[in-house]
């Protein structure tokens, strides 16, 4: 199988090319990313170029790329690309629109053209807006996004869901809670803390700590979407969530406690506008139809991902300082590599 991977120098989609490469060694991989500041190919450093991976630089809205790299005989697609977070979303949502839904749109329209035999479709349980104390988001829970970019998520699941509906594409979508783990942008709360904590810096909390997340490890979430991939039926919904809910005070005082730093480094900071209180996902669908369930632990995750960030203080520091966009505009042109892979 030949699979175009889009966003995969982000967080979640390297995550989802390592697990691939390593479960399905007769696949090939083409990763199609903007290399905005959430695309890092440090994230893919060991793979390297080689005959099942190839990297391509470029927006998954520019129709005529998206067009020649569907023609190199391209079996399924898998779309991680899209702005992602929510506070950016706020101060400019244009991006957001623009990667988001306009992007989703060529990136389905070529498929269909190319008659692409799978096209997952990945989102976020943020489309299902807020939960009070109790209750968990099912595929049937109406959409109620309350920020630009789960707005512009929700809109993106609309049209994939109609071009299956009204042309007959083969297109599922994933729903996932709040993943964590290695290479996630440093701007997050998870690694944000980490990070800070690493150095002695205080961690921010927004309002008063107790909004709820359902928390998943990245290579659970990758699992998850390989199944859908293979198993998953045309037109379906998938909720992908491990259970872990945490308030957030909760989460980064377990992160105090696992590296061992005072709960003085806490700092509560003016809540966001339109701050979701809870999300829970109910994954019984996946694992009834598919056979799907998570494997690692909050706990353990937590321990893994400290360990990860703690080992590589190079990769983090590079991309809170920007360096690593510097190296890509003077390396790459804008559809791929110009000089070495590095």
């Amino acid at each position: 199988m030949k699979i175009l991977v889009t966003g995969g120098a982000g967080f979640i989609g390297s995550n989802f090319i390592h697990y691939m490469l390593e479960h399905h060694p007769d696949y090939d991989i083409i990763n199609l990313d903007k290399l905005t500041y959430a695309g890092n190919l440090e994230n893919l450093r060991d793979i390297g170029p080689g005959k099942r991976y190839r990297f391509e630089r470029g927006d998954i809205a520019d129709a005529d790329l998206v067009r020649g790299i569907m023609d190199q005989g391209i079996d399924a697609v898998i779309n991680f690309a899209a702005e992602s977070h929510v506070d950016r979303s706020i101060l400019e949502p244009a991006s957001f629109i623009k990667a988001n839904i306009l992007g989703t749109h060529v990136l389905l329209d070529t498929a269909r053209e190319r008659r692409i035999s799978r096209f997952v479709q990945i989102s976020t349980d943020e489309v299902y807006g807020s939960l009070g104390a109790t209750g968990r988001f099912t595929e049937e829970t109406c959409l109620r996004p309350n920020s630009p970019y789960s707005a512009s998520k929700a809109s993106a699941d609309m049209i994939a869901l109609a071009y299956h509906r009204t042309f007959g594409m083969p297109v599922l979508i994933t729903r996932t809670s709040n993943n964590y783990g290695p290479y996630q942008f440093p701007e997050k709360l998870l690694p944000l803390a980490i990070t800070n904590l690493m150095e002695d810096r205080s961690v921010p909390i927004y309002g008063d700590g107790l909004n709820v997340r359902d928390w998943i490890f990245v290579m659970d979430n990758a699992e998850a979407i390989d199944m859908v991939l293979h198993k998953g039926e045309d037109g379906e919904i998938y909720n992908i969530g491990a259970g872990h809910e945490s308030t957030n005070i909760s989460l980064v005082s377990s992160v105090l406690g696992i590296m061992g730093k005072p709960s003085s480094l806490i700092a509560y900071v003016k809540d966001r506008p339109g701050h979701d209180r809870r999300y829970a996902i109910d994954p019984s669908k996946i694992m009834t139809a598919l056979g799907w369930s998570p494997r690692t632990t909050l706990r353990d995750g937590l321990k893994m991902t400290v360990d990860w960030y703690t080992k590589n203080v190079g990769w983090w520091k590079r991309v809170r300082s920007g360096e690593y966009l510097e190296y890509y505009e003077k390396n790459y042109s804008a559809k791929g590599l110009k000089t070495d892979s590095r």
